[in-house]
């Protein structure tokens, strides 16, 4: 399945895309998309309803993040050999974790707001995992039994907020916008191999990124396995594995968005988004 919540921000509808590519109104059957809905019991259950029998959406609607709820938006940095290397940060040993803050998630089309202050806004083309069961200290053979879906991520960064201003790095990553997910969250069953999704970006129409979930150095169930070690995970977590080569930042002479410019991104069987940079007023 892959499902989608559309609307208006603050006020989205659950929804699905059918196989002709019909958004469907799912407000009948569920109040929203998350919680206990990305749960197995709950996912049979939305398995189980006859898409033609709901009704269709116009398809200009905007669409929302897939996700309702987040309560923890947790992110893995450097998980990609050749995106450390760029940016001149040894390959870890274990996992890099930080957080997002869930205040920065938006729709896959929204805008993305650039601070006033800002000097080195980033890109960051990312698969994420989204949690449907609650979990802790997991095996990593069981991991991916509570992942309920996968869908895009673009990690937007302001590297100097990143970098330089104390070395946190939830201060470069969490500005409001800063966070698109979607289009939807496609459901495990439609994912053949999570470790074999091609990831693409482009700024202004030119390929910036382009790399595969196969050279993640820790791998999905690695990674959710590693993270329930510290943390109880809860139905609706989003956890963002990484990006591949080509961010601004390891370009020579580094490269930064600015207003106006039009960010491309997407993977395969995930779908796509779209973002225009726009200086916050």
């Amino acid at each position: 399945m892959k499902l989608l919540r559309f609307g208006p921000p603050g006020s989205e509808r659950p929804g699905l895309l059918d196989d002709a590519g019909t958004i469907r109104d799912l407000s009948g059957v569920v109040a929203d998309i998350g919680g206990d809905t990305l749960s197995r019991t709950g996912l049979e259950i939305l398995r189980a309803v006859v898409p033609s029998s709901l009704p269709p959406v116009d398809g200009n609607v905007r669409l929302g993040p897939p996700v309702a709820g987040v309560r923890h938006f947790i992110a893995v940095g450097l998980n990609y050999t050749d995106h450390a290397i760029e940016t001149n940060i040894p390959i870890p040993d274990e996992p890099v974790i930080f957080s997002k803050a869930p205040s920065c998630i938006v729709g896959p089309n929204d805008d993305v707001l650039m601070p006033r202050d800002s000097r080195m806004l980033d890109w960051e083309a990312e698969v994420a995992a989204v949690i449907g069961e609650h979990a802790f200290d997991l095996a990593e053979e069981d991991a991916l039994s509570v992942v309920a879906g996968f869908l895009v991520c673009h990690d937007v960064s302001e590297r100097q907020f990143q970098i330089h201003r104390g070395g946190q790095w939830i201060k470069g990553k969490s500005l409001p916008t800063f966070g698109p997910l979607g289009p939807w969250l496609v459901t495990p069953d439609e994912v053949s191999d999570p470790q074999d999704l091609n990831i693409w970006l482009k700024v202004n129409g030119i390929t910036r990124q382009s790399g595969s979930t196969a050279k993640m150095i820790f791998p999905f169930s690695y990674l959710v396995s590693y993270i329930s070690q510290f943390m109880a995970l809860e139905p609706g977590d989003v956890i963002t594995t990484g990006t591949p080569h080509g961010v601004g930042l390891g370009m020579k002479p580094p490269v930064f968005l600015k207003p106006g410019d039009v960010v491309e991104l997407g993977a395969d069987r995930l779908g796509r988004q779209k973002q225009t940079v726009v200086l916050r007023g």
